[in-house]
């Protein structure tokens, strides 16, 4: 006789929850409640112990979301990750340097780093996984390219907004490929395929090239990814294997 007035009731209080976490915006209460409530009972916890779950299950997909959205406002043409990459195809990277920059101190130091090398030999990749590790870390990070950036802020230019957009690109946490003041605000990623004495092929006064490369090598960490290419290695071991098979 007493079940129906007690589930009427339970039903009235967990609507009153979810109304309540509608109002203050908390979703993961609102979906995952319910859920917690049961585990806490079969695990005997106590109310404050539910309670801790509840709120760390809230805080804990918030994280995610954040880094998801830093991930998407990067603009990465594809997401990379360090343990993707297979030191063994290119010993002339470091490991060790690598690894340490994962960490992000030079970011705090308002270091850069410039991967040089040829095409194929895991510049970019290694780039990305390291701009990667800055979103997992609470880093705003942007990717471009020098053509990208050049035509953003022609674009912008012509709208009157090019402080706007400057003003963009210094805030960010991470900018790869562009060329401005923002080693004086923060951090970049610059990957390029020309050693420095060849960047007059970009840049077509000699003393510009030179300001941009004094500019960007100024507290930067240097790293030569050689000139092998692992990309075409592997694709060539795989067409003798089909020839072979």
């Amino acid at each position: 006789m007493s079940a129906t007035p007690r589930n009427a009731k339970t039903a009235a209080l967990e609507a009153l929850i979810e109304a309540h976490a509608t109002e203050l915006k908390l979703p993961t209460v609102r979906r995952r409640f319910r859920a917690l409530a049961q585990e806490a009972m079969r695990e005997q916890q106590t109310p404050v112990a539910y309670l801790a779950a509840l709120l760390e299950a809230e805080m804990a997909e918030r994280a995610e979301g954040r880094e998801r959205r830093r991930l998407i406002d990067a603009r990465f043409p594809q997401i990379k990750r360090l343990e993707d990459f297979r030191f063994a195809d290119n010993p002339s990277v470091p490991q060790a340097t690598i690894a340490a920059l994962a960490e992000g101190s030079w970011i705090d130091d308002r270091e850069s780093v410039i991967f040089i090398g040829d095409s194929g030999t895991g510049k970019t990749m290694l780039a990305t996984a390291l701009a990667v590790c800055a979103c997992h870390q609470g880093r705003r990070v942007r990717f471009t390219t020098l053509a990208g950036l050049a035509n953003e802020l022609q674009e912008a230019e012509s709208r009157r907004e090019l402080a706007r957009v400057v003003g963009r690109y210094a805030r960010t946490e991470l900018v790869f490929q562009v060329l401005s003041e923002r080693h004086e605000r923060g951090s970049l990623i610059v990957t390029t395929n020309l050693p420095f004495g060849e960047w007059t092929k970009v840049f077509a006064d000699p003393r510009l090239a030179k300001a941009v490369v004094d500019r960007l090598t100024h507290r930067a960490h240097i790293i030569d990814t050689g000139t092998e290419s692992w990309r075409f290695r592997h694709g060539l071991a795989r067409k003798t294997k089909r020839k072979g098979g």
